[in-house]
């Protein structure tokens, strides 16, 4: 076989797989805490999810006509359980969002 490993596991990325951005967000801390109870009351919610939603619910409702966007803001109305969508690692915000701390 050649080709370094690098480009070996590039060869097995799909082109359809689903483009995504890494965002860092500063917040007020009432609203993180807030996001953080919705999630520990509502397990099926990931913070990646409730994002999401969020920022299509926005969208949608400020007159966004795009098609994806209206996509998403259903999806996350509608969907019951997470998306098996990997998710890069985020120390901040995953440390937080531990119940233990």
């Amino acid at each position: 076989m050649g080709g370094t490993d690098d480009q070996r596991r590039m060869s097995q990325i799909p082109d359809h797989a689903p483009r995504t951005v890494s965002i860092e967000n500063q917040m007020p801390e009432d609203l993180f805490e807030a996001m953080r109870e919705f999630i520990r009351v509502h397990p099926q919610w990931d913070q990646y999810r409730l994002m999401q939603a969020a920022l299509a619910g926005f969208l949608v409702q400020h007159g966004s006509h795009d098609r994806a966007v209206a996509r998403h803001y259903l999806n996350g109305l509608f969907r019951r359980e997470p998306a098996p969508v990997e998710h890069p690692p985020s120390r901040v915000v995953s440390d937080r969002l531990d119940p233990s701390s």
